[in-house]
């Protein structure tokens, strides 16, 4: 197991005291409580470079970003883990409407089932993005800010714990647990499905499955809409600059989205919702495009990626194919 990435304490700086107070104040706790906490917090030197956006001159690639995910040992570990807790995939799609394959989806991306959850502890990790996050980021201000937001959930979590428990760990962005939720998302979203009376992602993947629905849920998925389309391109009436300027917000009807060019067969023309043009970059190859519906959005609100979105949705279906085999 990989060791925990270790710094040097923050301590009492005026920066460090500023937040602490602030923290305190929002989320109703103890100032000295977390004013101990921020000052012992360790700065992570190496943390911020790791969320600054990658070179423009590096080409999105879908195919080789896919080849990552949907892979023979991730689709059998989904197999296995389906097959170990089926009943709780089915009691989730039954109360939430999910499907188990984008709860298994999500999973297998996030975590390998569990195999992976991150070895920063996370209040090192969300407090070095909180008082250190790097200004030449495109959107410093923003991130930085919610660094600090997350920080304030992930302070009430902690005192939450009982005595003694062991730091948590995670991702150095601070996710947590077998579906990386971040500190605010298991405040808000994190649910007890198993009924133990404790909420526990970390441990316990009943937890995790329950989870995961229930965010798709609370965010709008829709039971029984599929997540996309295949698309063609009538090329004598393709308007794609107008198709791509929503990104991947559904924002067309069928008969818009046809009368802009884009051939939809026969199922996806009874679509009752609004549709986007999703675009795939393939390297200097030529991109993939499909019709992204309302539910596509939804994987989108896990993680802002039209390609993170694909590889759930594929690898969910890879492993509801495995599994009927």
């Amino acid at each position: 197991m990989p060791r925990a990435v270790t710094g040097t304490p923050f301590g009492t700086t005026p920066e460090v005291v500023k937040l602490a107070d602030t923290l305190a104040q929002a989320h109703q706790l103890p100032p000295a409580w977390v004013r101990l906490q921020l000052s012992n917090a360790q700065q992570l030197r190496g943390l911020p470079k790791l969320v600054m956006p990658p070179p423009v001159s590096v080409p999105k690639n879908w195919r080789a970003y896919r080849e990552r995910f949907i892979e023979p040992k991730r689709i059998n570990a989904g197999v296995n883990f389906w097959n170990t807790y089926r009943s709780a995939l089915d009691k989730a799609q039954a109360v939430y409407g999910v499907p188990a394959e984008m709860v298994v989806g999500i999973l297998g991306v996030e975590t390998f089932y569990g195999q992976h959850m991150g070895h920063y502890k996370v209040l090192d990790a969300l407090t070095t993005l909180a008082l250190c996050f790097p200004p030449e980021h495109p959107r410093a201000a923003e991130r930085q800010a919610f660094f600090q937001s997350e920080l304030g959930y992930f302070l009430v979590q902690m005192r939450q714990q009982p005595a003694g428990t062991a730091p948590i760990k995670g991702s150095f962005a601070g996710a947590m647990g077998w579906p990386q939720f971040m500190p605010s998302s298991w405040a808000k979203f994190a649910v007890d499905f198993d009924g133990d009376g404790r909420i526990d992602l970390l441990n316990n993947p009943l937890d995790a499955i329950g989870s995961v629905a229930h965010y798709f849920q609370a965010f709008g998925w829709q039971t029984g809409m599929p997540t996309h389309y295949p698309v063609k391109f009538d090329e004598a009436k393709l308007d794609k600059p107008t198709l791509l300027a929503p990104d991947i917000l559904p924002s067309f009807s069928v008969r818009n989205f046809q009368d802009k060019g884009v051939v939809l067969d026969e199922v996806a023309q009874q679509h009752p919702g609004p549709l986007a043009l999703v675009e795939l970059f393939n390297g200097d190859d030529a991109p993939s495009y499909v019709a992204g519906t309302e539910n596509f959005y939804v994987v989108t609100r896990y993680n802002w990626s039209s390609y993170y979105a694909m590889a759930v949705i594929e690898l969910g279906a890879a492993v509801k194919a495995a599994m009927r085999d």
